[in-house]
């Protein structure tokens, strides 16, 4: 365990964890037209970034198309960090007002509602 490696110890709040974790996959899957809009400004930020590394168009041809699969990799695993901060801060509000059980309790429900919505947001799109 990482607790006995360390020479002091530190206390998880495996509650506050798991209610931010509901939370953040609730708005992450309520909000999926944001975070595409979110990986395709990280993707083309990688991009652009990873270009200025390059001095000649030569060698930055030849390996396009792996660092561009890459930095779309990227992109989709950074993506995730702002849904985390704004569920830890909903499941955090809620256990201010509600208590610690209420956090992971209303996350499984929001994370259900938003299941539900996304599978019919785009069965919406495919029958159109």
């Amino acid at each position: 365990m990482l607790t006995e490696i360390l020479p002091f110890r530190f206390e998880l709040d495996t509650i506050a964890i798991a209610g931010s974790s509901l939370w953040s996959l609730a708005l992450y899957l309520g909000f999926s037209r944001v975070s595409e809009w979110v990986i395709e400004l990280l993707n083309r930020w990688f991009n652009f970034a990873e270009r200025s590394l390059y001095t000649s168009q030569s060698e930055f041809e030849k390996t396009r198309k792996a660092r561009e699969s890459q930095n779309a990799f990227y992109a989709s695993l950074f993506s995730i960090a702002p849904f985390l901060v704004v569920g830890a801060l909903c499941n955090w509000g809620l256990e201010i007002s509600l208590g610690e059980s209420w956090g992971i309790s209303t996350g499984i429900l929001a994370c259900m509602g938003a299941g539900i919505f996304e599978l019919g947001r785009r069965n919406g799109e495919s029958s159109d």
